[in-house]
Formats: C-alpha cells, sequence, structure tokens
C-alpha cells in the first residue's frame, strides 16, 4: 500500500535542517505542500539564518510546492500568520509536525532560571502555540493530524537535561488530553521519541554512530503517525532503523481499608503497590479512579460504579 499526501498541505516547525527537512522532503515527495517553517537559530535559540530558504529551494528543485516561514513558535502571533498564509496559498492546513526546539543542557545545579524556562518555551509552548493556530482550522474541516516532538529524556530521564525532559514529557502529556478533545473531529495526536544524528546531538555521538542514526531513518515512523490512516494518542521511538512503542502504564490499584490508610499502613505494603504486574495502558486520566474503585469492590463488595479523575 502506498502512502502518499496529496492534496495535503503540512507545517513542519523547526524544517531548516535535522530532522524537519528530512519530513518536509519526504512529505513533498509524496505529494504533500509544505510550509518550512525554521527560526535558524543556533540550537541554544540564539542567532537566525535563511535554512528554510534553502529547504524550499530543494523541494522547489524536485518539483514541489513550499513556502518558508522564519517565525518563532514562542510568537503566537507569528503562529497565527504563518498558518493564515498557508490557507490563503493553499486553501487549508491538515498536517503539523511540532519539531522545533533547542537545547540548553547543564546539571540541575548549574542550570539558570532561563535556561530551564527558555527550553520549556521552546519545546512545550511553543507546540502548543503552533498547534493552538491550527487548531480551528482542523475542527473546521474535520481533519488533522497531529505529532509532537518528545524525547526519550522526557519519558526514562537524562543526565543535565533537566529542562528538556520536562518539556518532553509536557508534551507527551500534551497530546493524552488533544487526542480526546479531537477525536470527534478526526484529529489524530501521536508522539514521536527520535533519535537522530542532527546538529542539535552531533557532538553527542561517535562519528560512526552519527552516521547510523542519520534523519531520514526516523522519517518513516514520522510520516505514518501524520497519514490519513494513523493511529492516536501513540509513543513511538525510532532511530538508526529500529522502531517501538511505549506507554504510560499503571498496575492493579491497592485498596487499604481505614484501618490501614495510614503512613505505616502505606508502608506496609509498598511492595504490592509497586509490584510491576496486571499493567495496563489508560486512554484517559479517569480510568485511575476507576482503577481505585475497582480494587474497592474486590474488597468491600460495594462502592461507586464510576468517578473521574
Amino acid at each position: 500500500m502506498s502512502i502518499d499526501f496529496m492534496d495535503k498541505v503540512a507545517i513542519v516547525t523547526g524544517a531548516g535542517g535535522g530532522l524537519g527537512r528530512a519530513y518536509a522532503l519526504e512529505l513533498a515527495k509524496r505529494g504533500a505542500k509544505v510550509v518550512v517553517n525554521d527560526l535558524g537559530g543556533a540550537r541554544d535559540g540564539t542567532g537566525h539564518s535563511d535554512m528554510a530558504l534553502e529547504v524550499v529551494e530543494e523541494i522547489e528543485k524536485m518539483g514541489g510546492e513550499a513556502i518558508s516561514n522564519g517565525g518563532s513558535v514562542t510568537e503566537y502571533d507569528q503562529m497565527e500568520k504563518m498558518v493564515a498564509d498557508a490557507k490563503q496559498k493553499w486553501g487549508g492546513v491538515h498536517i503539523l509536525i511540532n519539531n522545533a526546539g533547542v537545547l540548553r543542557d547543564k546539571t540541575f545545579a548549574k542550570m539558570t532560571p532561563d535556561d530551564f524556562e527558555f527550553v520549556l518555551k521552546v519545546h512545550l509552548t511553543g507546540s502548543a502555540f503552533v498547534t493552538k493556530a491550527c487548531w480551528e482550522t482542523f475542527r473546521e474541516q474535520s481533519y488533522g493530524r497531529v505529532l509532537m516532538t518528545a524525547s526519550s529524556t522526557g519519558l526514562f530521564g537524562n543526565f543535565g537535561q533537566a529542562n528538556y525532559g520536562a518539556a518532553k514529557l509536557g508534551l507527551a502529556g500534551f497530546t493524552k488530553t488533544l487526542q480526546l478533545e479531537g477525536a470527534k473531529y478526526n484529529i489524530r495526536v501521536n508522539s514521536l521519541s527520535p533519535v537522530a544524528g542532527t546538529r542539535m546531538t552531533e557532538d553527542l555521538f561517535p562519528e560512526e554512530a552519527f552516521k547510523l542514526f542519520a534523519p531520514e531513518n526516523v522519517v518513516p515512523a514520522a510520516l505514518f503517525l501524520v497519514s490519513e490512516d494513523a493511529p492516536t494518542n501513540q509513543i513511538v521511538g525510532a532511530g538508526a532503523g529500529g522502531f517501538h512503542s511505549a506507554w504510560v502504564v499503571m498496575n492493579d490499584a491497592v485498596w487499604l481499608p481505614d484501618g490501614e490508610r495510614t503512613v505505616e499502613g502505606f508502608a506496609a505494603n509498598w511492595d504490592k503497590i509497586n509490584e510491576f504486574t496486571n499493567l495496563k495502558a489508560p486512554q484517559s486520566g479517569s480510568e485511575q479512579s476507576g482503577a481505585i474503585l475497582t480494587a474497592m469492590q474486590k474488597v468491600t463488595g460495594t462502592g461507586p460504579s464510576s468517578a473521574r479523575g
């Protein structure tokens, strides 16, 4: 089965190089009209360049259609204008890949409040701003595909990246609520955790590994997750030709009766509460409440049938 993006308009942020460039080129090859957004700064978010224009030229040389945009994802009015320009030129926006990012890696002890706040602003708030600028269009046309860029740092942690990890796990949580709110409008929202050799990571990989983790090896997962038949509410990892899924899971609740509902009672039951068994991946927050009520009913045989988390 061939997957194409004919008659689709896609916005890719941070598309001047690395992963974003690879996404934009492949979308264009498969028929999409592409907005190539990139502020063009260094990986710490400083400076500007014409990187987006260069990618547009690449797309046009291969017969595709694209426009460049140098707006900052941290400026909502600029993102609104980007979406308006795309709609004026091509009549709609159907796909959004939130890929823009920066790094300001330091241990938390050495990290300034500005280092923390700025990374969250670009990754988390920036993704929210671009998605918000597209959201009403997606609802009106009953079609939208959104991809957030999560990270193994957000999902599992990484030394020296407290700011980056907080932002990236935030994006996974953002995805989980948006996929619920967008479902009735055929808006599907997913998270991708890529491992790629780009200018963001070039000094983190040995040379041979850098080549192995080429951005092009992430593209298959990214484009599937914004395709017409994409799933929703998925967290997918990709890199060097390897692909996997990840989940936020919980085990069965342990319900403590009144007499045991103390700090000491919790401590006495900690091993059971912390058992890595009977795991499930809830599809909404209300399932946590439901799991607690189910545990209570097993012990008491009574209890409310539902609760809101």
